[in-house]
């Protein structure tokens, strides 16, 4: 059975596996310092700053996704489970409780595909990202 709930700190550690193994599928532009480096800010600065929800199957966290206010900051989905519904799920999620921004790096194609077939447009590209590293920002809206 699937569920969408909210997140506390005991779930943060499985968070941070799922955010790794969905990243080194999604984001080969990074380089492994990078992910180390953001790796370690994701409980301490990350996940402080957003709402998080994780969606499971079965009663195991197969993705999550982080809010605030109307803008999406982060869905990720486990590597084993893409592909089959859930950051749709939680997309959906994140509509019904006003979201419609989302910033996507522009080196994550399948990311970007996955937004503009959920009807978000892009309007507005930054040539870097939010901590200065040279990977370009595409910021959407529905």
């Amino acid at each position: 059975m699937i569920k969408i709930e909210r997140c506390n700190t005991k779930d943060y550690a499985t968070l941070v596996e799922i955010w790794e193994r969905s990243v080194r599928a999604t984001h080969t532009f990074l380089s492994e310092s990078d992910i180390i480096q953001i790796k370690e800010s994701l409980i301490p600065v990350y996940f402080q700053a957003v709402d998080i929800y994780a969606i499971s199957d079965d009663d195991l966290i197969a993705g999550f996704i982080g809010l605030s206010g109307q803008n999406i900051e982060m869905l990720f989905i486990d590597s084993t489970r893409m592909g089959r519904g859930m950051g749709t799920k939680l997309l959906d999620f994140a509509k019904t409780r006003g979201a419609d921004s989302v910033d996507v790096n522009e080196q994550n194609p399948r990311a970007l595909a996955f937004y503009l077939a959920n009807g978000f447009r892009i309007v507005k590209r930054d040539e870097y990202d939010s901590d200065g590293r040279p990977y370009p920002i595409l910021h959407l809206s529905l």
